[in-house]
């Protein structure tokens, strides 16, 4: 069986590199290393604007990771803009809600990661605490800190035991979407991972960077549902994704 194809949302940035200076489609070369470390092939996923879009992209995929980066905007989740939440960034928004809501539609297994965890928890009606401490070690640098699972948790399952995790935010879920379950916390109580409940495929996200790390359970997790939903074990939706043994 060829491996399954992992799909990681990207964002346009300016960029430079050699003589050349331009609007960029960008991720951070950590995110498909981690998707290869976990056995799966990483496609990434530039930014387009329309909903039909993002369910053309998913129904190619057989999982989709929403990356880390910016703030999501507070008019998002209906609250005002706090002074130290980042400028938004809403084509970036946009699209990545689109292809949350395509891969919940469609049943396909989901991973969010920091922001992408944030975007989940607010497309499914939740809302973000815009600014807390003492989860990044500075600018520019990441943190780390324990993480402990909640039992009975599909995060659980793939890590049962305490880890100390990579992590680089300023913001965190407050009120829980509708269909989530906090499934990991901080020593301080911040939710730390969470997922939602009543489906057989992965709808997880995490807020640390798994990405910075080498601890790949997260993702294996997710290469795993894949698999099992290729195979015709999981949830599935009808949709327009090409049969499991076509080329991409």
């Amino acid at each position: 069986m060829t491996r399954p194809v992992i799909g990681i949302s990207t964002y346009q940035d300016p960029a430079r590199w050699g003589v050349w200076e331009m609007p960029s489609v960008l991720l951070p070369a950590a995110y498909p290393r981690l998707v290869r470390a976990a056995g799966g092939l990483a496609v990434m996923l530039p930014p387009d604007d329309t909903a039909d879009a993002a369910r053309e992209t998913v129904a190619a995929l057989d999982a989709v990771v929403i990356a880390g980066g910016a703030d999501v905007e507070p008019a998002r989740y209906g609250a005002a803009p706090d002074p130290r939440t980042g400028p938004p960034a809403r084509e970036r928004d946009t699209w990545e809600l689109s292809l949350i809501e395509a891969a919940l539609e469609a049943h396909v297994p989901l991973l969010g990661i920091c922001r992408g965890m944030q975007l989940l928890n607010v497309a499914l009606g939740g809302t973000l605490h815009q600014h807390l401490d003492g989860h990044t070690g500075g600018h520019g640098v990441f943190g780390d800190h324990p993480v402990t699972s909640v039992p009975g948790t599909a995060y659980a399952a793939a890590v049962p035991e305490p880890i100390v995790v990579p992590a680089y935010h300023h913001q965190a879920v407050d009120r829980l979407g509708t269909g989530l379950t906090a499934s990991a916390h901080a020593p301080d109580g911040t939710v730390e991972a969470l997922e939602l409940t009543g489906r057989e495929n992965l709808v997880l996200g995490v807020q640390w960077h798994p990405e910075m790390g080498t601890d790949t359970r997260v993702m294996t997790a997710l290469v795993r549902a894949a698999i099992r939903r290729r195979a015709g074990h999981g949830d599935t939706a009808p949709s327009s994704r090409p049969p499991a043994h076509a080329t991409l």
